[in-house]
């Protein structure tokens, strides 16, 4: 077994603690990565603290990894040592279903094997990125371009490839109205996608205090959803809204800013249930969905089409000690708008 040094919490409101894991040997087609940095998404701290479901503690969270190849097994063709390379939500999958050949493992049918918080095919309990290394199969493993650099690329391999894959799928381009609501961690980087795409792009947040910030970031209007006009001013108005919050908001009202055959997509995903009237749905034939991450290959292209347009995300990097104030700021929705862990902090007490 290979040994890494991490973080991990041992309970639901426990603190982060220096913990050493264990990663299996290399099988003939997997990569030892030496993780450089990882991102911090909300989803971390929702699977940590059980509100997704049962945990099995100790629990290393992290799913936005990026880092530098330093062992292959025997048989791997796709990199070598020293390539640069991310690893983002998931590590597996069956690779033999419809889903999995199409080039969307997200949505195995056998369920994809999850970075943390999974039983992998060796019966192994996945650890995350909060971790010094990890030994990942290479079909699951991303190239990281040259034009982008290792921090700043740890955040795309979730709140990238999240934002990314529906503004694709649903075809945002030049004449498509788009709105995001929230401007967050997923929130800035829909944005950031969306107008290199070429949509019109507006935001939707509570208030106007990031107006600045997201018109910066490439939207072309900025409105507050607690003022009431809002939803007046702009109902039938969008082609796409990405909800990125995590937090129960009306589904409703904001259905009703939809065009006819508009699509709310959810990417966001809060622990609570968001009812829906239908007649928010069928006088319009509006559409109310969801979408996961990118399949390997979109999330491929997701990085190379970043590098191309020269799109980051932006980060605040913090050390190893520093993680469970960042998860508690992160909650208090005081970051703009992602925490890195440096990696080369793990060790340090």
């Amino acid at each position: 077994m290979i040994t890494a040094n991490a973080r991990a919490v041992h309970s639901q409101e426990g603190s982060f603690q220096l913990t050493a894991i264990e990663r299996r040997d290399l099988q003939p087609h997997d990569v030892l990565i030496e993780i450089k940095f990882a991102g911090i998404c909300h989803s971390d701290i929702h699977s940590a603290r059980g509100e997704w479901g049962p945990v099995q503690y100790p629990f290393v969270p992290g799913h936005e990894i990026a880092g530098i190849v330093s062992r292959v097994g025997s048989e791997v063709t796709k990199y070598a040592v020293g390539d640069r390379v991310g690893v983002g939500c998931m590590v597996d999958s069956c690779g033999k279903c419809v889903h999995c050949h199409d080039g969307e493992e997200q949505y195995c049918l056998e369920g994809m094997t999850g970075t943390y918080g999974s039983v992998d095919r060796y019966g192994q309990y996945t650890q995350g990125g909060y971790a010094t290394h990890i030994v990942v199969t290479e079909d699951f493993v991303v190239r990281i371009p040259d034009g982008l650099a290792l921090d700043v690329a740890a955040p795309l391999l979730c709140a990238g490839i999240t934002t990314y894959s529906p503004l694709r799928h649903w075809g945002a381009a030049p004449g498509k109205k788009i709105a995001v609501v929230g401007l967050g961690g997923l929130g800035h980087m829909a944005v950031k996608l969306a107008h290199a795409m070429g949509a019109e792009v507006t935001v939707l947040s509570q208030s106007l205090k990031k107006k600045e910030d997201g018109l910066q970031l490439g939207a072309d209007h900025y409105y507050a959803t607690s003022d009431p006009e809002t939803f007046k001013t702009l109902a039938g108005s969008f082609d796409l809204i990405v909800n990125t919050v995590s937090a129960k908001i009306d589904i409703n009202d904001y259905l009703s800013l939809l065009a006819v055959d508009g699509t709310l997509v959810n990417v966001g995903a809060p622990s609570e249930p968001l009812p829906v009237h239908v007649f928010s749905l069928i006088p319009h034939r509006r559409s109310f969905a969801g979408s996961s991450i990118g399949g390997i290959r979109e999330t491929q292209e997701m990085l190379d089409f970043c590098a191309e347009h020269n799109i980051a995300p932006e980060i605040e990097v913090i050390s190893a000690n520093q993680i469970d104030n960042a998860w508690e700021r992160v909650l208090a929705s005081d970051v703009r708008y992602r925490f890195v862990i440096d990696i080369s902090t793990m060790d340090k007490e």
